[in-house]
């Protein structure tokens, strides 16, 4: 898949579903090797039990908040309530930390913009394998209290205000929650230094996807990126992950000859060892 449709079914997906504007959204703006979804590769961070937010951040190649714009065709309500196609732009600013080594995406936030809608919406996809029922917990942190959390030391939950966000989507890549983007929490991302996302996995631990919010403010209040310019970057990007895949690849192989090597030298002396006992038989 090109980088080129890449975007355009990642826009595609976020704004696919009925009504147009309050639809299921699905932050797919990513590479193929963020679609070889593999639990296992993920980087997740156990909180700390009294300080759940002193999490330290996975580690991975990090795109920094970018606004795509582009227009699509999505379904709206006549005055009958009948649903119409009608052709609306669709602008998505956003934001994804990737794992270095695959390429799959650990965590991605976006804010979702649709031309004539009222409501505007804050998704947040975290890798497969949390649980669904609670949901996503994410709190808006200020640079003291974020700095704090980059180096694993307690937060004090009094200074925050913690949001809900329910989970409405599952692909490949991973699991979609958003909540309604109101002008508090608007205001609170452009002033404010990270969002602290929390999530419960299959084994009932908090795991912790910070996501900063430098660039945030200038990235959604600015002009669109230049789509061709980010698709070049971003597949440079994956060329590079895919570099050090190839790297490994070839690592791995050395190591399995060197073994199978090791293997061999050392049952030719034991046969020579058998034919010598034969012989004296």
């Amino acid at each position: 898949m090109t980088g080129k449709a890449n975007i355009r079914s990642g826009l595609a997906r976020l704004i696919g579903a009925a009504g147009g504007v309050s639809i299921v959204a699905a932050l797919v703006l990513s590479a193929p090797g963020a679609m070889a979804q593999d639990k296992k590769a993920t980087t997740k961070e156990k909180a700390p039990a009294a300080a759940p937010a002193a999490a330290a951040a996975p580690a991975g190649e990090q795109v920094m908040w970018v606004k795509l714009c582009e227009k699509a065709q999505v379904l709206t309500k006549d005055k009958d309530g009948k649903d119409v196609p009608a052709e609306k732009g669709i602008c998505l600013t956003h934001h994804e930390r990737l794992d270095g080594n695959t390429g799959m995406v650990l965590v991605s936030a976006a804010i979702r913009q649709v031309e004539g809608a009222e409501k505007q919406h804050l998704m947040v996809m975290v890798p497969l394998g949390m649980a669904l029922q609670p949901g996503l917990r994410a709190s808006v942190y200020s640079k003291e209290l974020w700095d704090k959390a980059q180096k694993n030391e307690k937060v004090d939950d009094a200074k925050l205000s913690p949001m809900k966000l329910n989970f409405t989507l599952c692909h490949p890549a991973g699991c979609t929650a958003e909540i309604e983007l109101t002008a508090d929490i608007l205001a609170q991302l452009k002033a404010n230094a990270g969002l602290m996302v929390f999530s419960i996995n299959g084994n009932g631990q908090v795991i912790a996807f910070p996501v900063p919010l430098s660039g945030f403010a200038t990235a959604i209040d600015g002009k669109p990126a230049d789509n061709a310019l980010y698709m070049n970057e971003r597949r440079k990007l994956m060329e590079q992950i895919a570099q050090r895949q190839q790297v490994a690849f070839e690592e791995y192989k050395k190591q399995q000859e060197a073994e199978a090597a090791k293997g061999g030298k050392a049952a030719t002396p034991a046969a020579a060892a058998t034919g010598s006992v034969d012989k004296k038989k």
